[in-house]
């Protein structure tokens, strides 16, 4: 099982424990079931990303299982950044369809996707795995617009693919050298686009932020319910689930 540091996925596994595995469901699948009748269709992460996990969590959204998968994340030739998350995050759900249809208990659900980058104009920024790259990343980005894309895919039980690429205009203050220093020794922004979490300490760093907060986190929450809702997943089956878990 996939943990979360804050504790969250203890809240997870009361509800249904979204697990790397498959999932212990007393609800049959079935694709377009309403709450009323009794039954809702599946739901697969194509992630083991804790933020993305807890983000669906915060809506009330309880993945049935995750299936991380990987993908090259190599920007090909003048690919923009809209294009290039479009492409990341279908091969992920690509991939996760494959592994997840071989499975009985999953041959008909829904599989979420979600790939997110950060770009200052045309030049995407990736994650640096290294001190120095996420150093002069930072010094990229003090002081200076930049944007933050998320493109998510929904594969549908049907086979369908529903896709959204959305965009969030930021700005950081001007960083002093000895506070880029200081972050890159507290390793927040190891394995974070564009070398940083906004939802730590970096969030001290913002001076704009226009468009959607949780999709600078890695996945746009507005976008995801509605685009679930259109193809009938339930998405308040858990809510009236929740006050129980808040009070124990």
């Amino acid at each position: 099982m996939i943990s979360l540091k804050d504790g969250s996925l203890t809240a997870l596994s009361r509800l249904g424990a979204a697990s790397a595995g498959p999932a212990k469901s007393k609800v049959t699948v079935s694709p377009r079931a309403s709450k009323a009748s009794g039954y809702r269709p599946k739901l697969v992460l194509a992630s083991a990303s804790p933020r993305r996990l807890a983000l669906l969590e915060q809506v009330g959204i309880i993945p049935d299982a995750l299936r991380p998968v990987t993908v090259d994340e190599t920007p090909t030739k003048g690919e923009v950044p809209r294009h290039f998350v479009r492409r990341l995050a279908r091969a992920k759900a690509e991939a996760a369809q494959k592994l997840i249809r071989a499975e009985p208990d999953y041959a008909k659900c829904f599989i979420l996707a979600a790939d997110t980058a950060v770009a200052v104009g045309r030049r995407i920024l990736g994650k640096p795995e290294e001190g120095d790259k996420a150093t002069d990343t930072l010094e990229r980005l003090r002081g200076r617009n930049h944007r933050v894309h998320t493109a998510i895919c929904l594969v549908t039980p049907d086979d369908r693919m529903r896709e959204r690429v959305v965009e969030t205009r930021m700005r950081f203050r001007n960083l002093s050298d000895a506070e880029v220093r200081d972050y890159i020794a507290s390793g927040e922004w190891k394995g974070k686009a564009g070398a940083y979490a906004i939802q730590g300490i970096a969030g001290g760093f913002v001076v704009k932020l226009v468009g959607s907060y949780t999709n600078v986190v890695g996945l746009p929450l507005t976008e995801v319910v509605t685009l679930l809702q259109g193809e009938g997943f339930p998405v308040s089956f858990f809510w009236p689930n929740l006050a129980e878990i808040e009070t124990e």
